[in-house]
């Protein structure tokens, strides 16, 4: 509740200081990505906590074209994006406000392998709402706070599906992660979260998973069977539980993930076509499979 509090406190001066709002450090990731925004991955000095990653030149958004936000828990809760910058700026670069948790990740030196919470995730949130509203921030009216997802790798997953039920909350991404079908104790920074908790999801949701080698593909591929109330569609690619977030331009799972944030948050019907029809578009990709419920049953 302490952290919490600093951190609303912290809010409350970044409006009252537009100083702030400042770039700490910055990097571009692949020459800026492939989409047509090229983006940029940097530390901001009003949410030094976190890394962001949104395209370099924010003055083509606005109230017409506005940033849709995406929050992100990286793999093993770690609290730093370094294993997943190339899949994460790939995302930014087609228009989007990609937020991670944990510290900017150097290019140089050791991994940060200190652990996050999924408070991080809300916290995000809450940052770029209030940079939405106040006029002295480069993000003054240009952030799509009507249209955000929760997403997140293995423990991060964890994370997005715990912050599941805020109401702000559009869309899910769920990668490489599902509950255990009983809480594990003892496992660092894992969230306690159980199969009830899939419940409180109220948005379309996606789960990309790697396949029977994925040690998370049976928590997975059971959280969506039990999903039955909203939409939820399943990717597998037999590549196991590390993915392709390292892969140039995040690989697969990079185009996958990004159709999904295209469609969902910028209601993009070519995107769609990925996952909807019969077959979906995924079942044209070389060594995809994948599963669908496109209406909740009744």
């Amino acid at each position: 509740m302490r952290k919490r509090h600093l951190f609303l406190m912290l809010l409350t001066l970044l409006i009252m200081n537009p100083a702030w709002s400042e770039i700490i450090k910055s990097r571009v990731i692949e020459e800026g990505g492939t989409g047509p925004y090229s983006a940029l991955m940097l530390a901001e000095a009003s949410l030094p906590t976190h890394t962001v990653f949104r395209p370099q030149d924010v003055s083509q958004f606005g109230a017409d074209n506005p940033l849709p936000l995406i929050v992100w828990g990286n793999g093993a809760c770690f609290d730093s994006p370094w294993e997943h910058i190339n899949f994460l700026n790939e995302i930014a670069s087609y228009g989007f406000l990609v937020i991670a948790t944990g510290i900017f990740p150097e290019a140089e030196g050791e991994p940060i392998t200190a652990r996050s919470t999924a408070s991080k995730l809300v916290d995000a949130m809450d940052w770029a709402m209030a940079q939405n509203d106040n006029q002295d921030s480069p993000y003054f009216q240009k952030i799509a706070v009507q249209r955000i997802a929760a997403s997140g790798m293995s423990c991060g997953g964890l994370q997005a599906l715990e912050v599941a039920g805020d109401e702000r909350i559009t869309a899910l991404l769920i990668a490489n992660s599902g509950i255990f079908n009983s809480p594990r104790e003892g496992l660092p920074g894992i969230p306690q979260v159980d199969k009830s908790q899939l419940d409180k999801i109220h948005s379309p949701t996606l789960y990309l998973l790697g396949g029977p080698s994925d040690i998370a593909y049976e928590n997975g591929m059971d959280d969506v069977e039990r999903i039955n109330h909203v939409p939820v569609f399943v990717g597998n690619l037999d590549v196991g539980h590390g993915g392709t977030y390292g892969d140039p331009y995040g690989g697969e799972y990079g185009k996958v993930a990004t159709a999904w944030f295209q469609w969902q948050l910028k209601g993009d019907e070519t995107a769609a076509k990925l996952f909807v029809g019969n077959p979906p578009g995924l079942s044209q990709a070389p060594g995809w499979d994948y599963a669908h419920k496109p209406t909740p049953q009744q």
